[in-house]
């Protein structure tokens, strides 16, 4: 493999990150909205009260603007494989063409058709029809985000497909095992579930700082009633998930597992890290304490990996050096950096027997390459330590989603049980803490995405393929131009989308008048 330049490696990702992480701003707001609003619609359609399409209306507003910025800063996302991931896109660009191309055909299209009903047809089609576009466009970006799920959790858990050394690229064999993996369902269920807590948190904000300016309190009041209770169902639910998801990382990314609670040195009956510091500087070989202080929840961390207390967990130190198991041993990096390497020449020998036509000799080799390469992408390593993702971002990032989250429950319970009882338009320390806490709801969300892409470096295709493998052959400089342009454009974007929001939101909902027609 020819050298790569490192710092073109790292802007790859950066860049890449940075688009990632302005797109996700607006799509967990798009889902959690969707919900909200076609709830009101529903209540507005049974009820024939005009408050609430009133009501529904208004947030059909925010999720428009805020849907047509998600849809700019997705397509540059998507772009960006073949702009800067070019290698990744030519060797899976088979299997992970095939869920997005979905996405843009159905669900994208199921979007753009019934959105245009939602905004303009509460006085052309009936109230069923309408209120159907509504459950639809809300569908539509629900089954966006199931495709890209998809997507995204067959790179973590590459299922369904074989190796074609002739091409050397991946190939779909079983459409079903990229689509129903049990990682791709969990992830797709956990995400679009959280969404519905940053659509929660948004709404009853807003509509605290209506109360805040003792405006529109009929109106925010029952925002704040949806809203409290799907915040609390969505959490609620998240959990279940997210619990089934750290059991699926126990299984399948190990590493991953082992950074997100700074877990060097594995064991029996593992505890779980609720609060800790970690060593500053503290590298997989040395001697030094994990961490400078930690609260720990005993032997929590081996039930949730392996549902039995007492359940063996790997550290780090424990997946770098490899470990025996009752199943057998699970090899060290080392091991497997050679077992890649094995692979590799395979492929190579492999090429060049079918180039000679010598078929007995290509046989050979592909049986090798064959029994090897679950390991590929290890040879692209040049030590263990580059299997190990950034523990501390990791760490940091779990900690932050999982304590905002619990947050959440206990101000969503809180802001329901006060709204309930009547308390809440008097409550104006309760109405402070939930508008700002509308920036913690978007903390909470992007933490969590860290853990989930971050904590898998540097994989780009887990074991398959690393990401200095996956980099387009461009220099690091235009990478480096266009991260800067993309930070501005995004910013841009971003401010423009608050002062439409902010001038939306001060003009409030439209008089009971305008609504009476329909």
């Amino acid at each position: 493999m020819n050298q790569i330049d490192a710092s073109l490696i790292d802007w790859s990702r950066a860049q890449f990150a940075l688009t990632a992480m302005y797109h996700w701003m607006f799509v967990p707001l798009t889902l959690g909205l969707g919900l909200i609003m076609s709830i009101m619609e529903t209540l507005y359609y049974r009820t024939k009260d005009v408050k609430w399409k009133r009501t529904a209306k208004f947030w059909m507003k925010i999720f428009g603007i805020n849907f047509a910025v998600g849809v700019a800063t997705g397509i540059i996302l998507e772009f960006e494989f073949g702009t800067n991931w070019s290698n990744y896109s030519w060797f899976v660009g088979d299997i992970f063409g095939a869920p997005l191309a979905i996405e843009g055909i159905f669900a994208f299209f199921m979007e753009a058709t019934f959105i245009a009903v939602m905004f303009f047809g509460w006085n052309k089609v009936s109230k069923g029809f309408h209120l159907a576009s509504t459950w639809l466009t809300t569908g539509g970006a629900t089954l966006s985000a199931l495709w890209i799920l998809v997507a995204n959790a067959w790179m973590q858990f590459p299922a369904g497909m074989d190796f074609n050394p002739d091409v050397q690229r991946n190939e779909m064999t079983d459409f079903w095992a990229v689509a129903l993996s049990p990682i791709a369902i969990t992830k797709f269920i956990h995400t679009v579930i959280s969404s519905w807590m940053l659509g929660g948190a948004v709404v009853i904000g807003i509509s605290s700082w209506y109360l805040l300016k003792k405006r529109e309190i009929t109106f925010a009041l029952d925002s704040i009633k949806v809203a409290s209770l799907v915040g609390i169902v969505g959490i609620l639910i998240s959990i279940i998930t997210g619990d089934t998801s750290a059991n699926q990382i126990a299984e399948k990314q190990p590493m991953k597992l082992a950074a997100m609670e700074g877990l060097y040195d594995g064991g029996d009956g593992v505890g779980l890290v609720a609060a800790g510091i970690l060593t500053p500087g503290k590298n997989y070989d040395d001697s030094q304490d994990p961490f400078v202080f930690k609260i720990e929840a005993p032997k929590m961390l081996s039930f949730l990996a392996t549902r039995d207390l007492n359940g063996y967990v790997p550290g780090i130190n424990d997946l770098v050096n490899g470990y025996d198991t009752p199943d057998g041993r699970v090899l060290s990096i080392t091991e497997k950096m050679e077992k890649g390497n094995i692979a590799n020449d395979a492929l190579i020998n492999y090429r060049q027997a079918k180039k000679a036509k010598d078929d007995a000799t290509a046989a050979e080799a592909k049986k090798v390459l064959d029994e090897n390469f679950p390991y590929f992408g290890y040879h692209f390593f040049k030590s263990p330590a580059d299997a190990i993702p950034n523990v501390p971002m990791v760490f940091y990032s779990f900690r932050i989603m999982v304590i905002l989250g619990c947050f959440f429950l206990l101000l969503f319970i809180i802001v329901w049980y006060f709204n309930h009882k009547g308390k809440f338009v008097k409550s104006k320390w309760l109405q402070l803490v939930c508008l700002w806490s509308i920036p913690l709801a978007y903390i909470t969300s992007q933490a969590g995405w860290i853990v989930a892409e971050v904590g898998r470096q540097p994989w780009a295709i887990q074991d398959i393929l690393p990401v200095q493998a996956a980099v387009s052959k461009v220099s690091a400089g235009s990478v480096q131009v266009t991260f800067f342009i993309f930070l501005i454009l995004f910013t841009t974007l971003l401010i423009a989308e608050l002062g439409i929001l902010v001038k939306q939101i001060k003009a409030g909902p439209e008089s009971t008048e305008e609504n009476e027609n329909h």
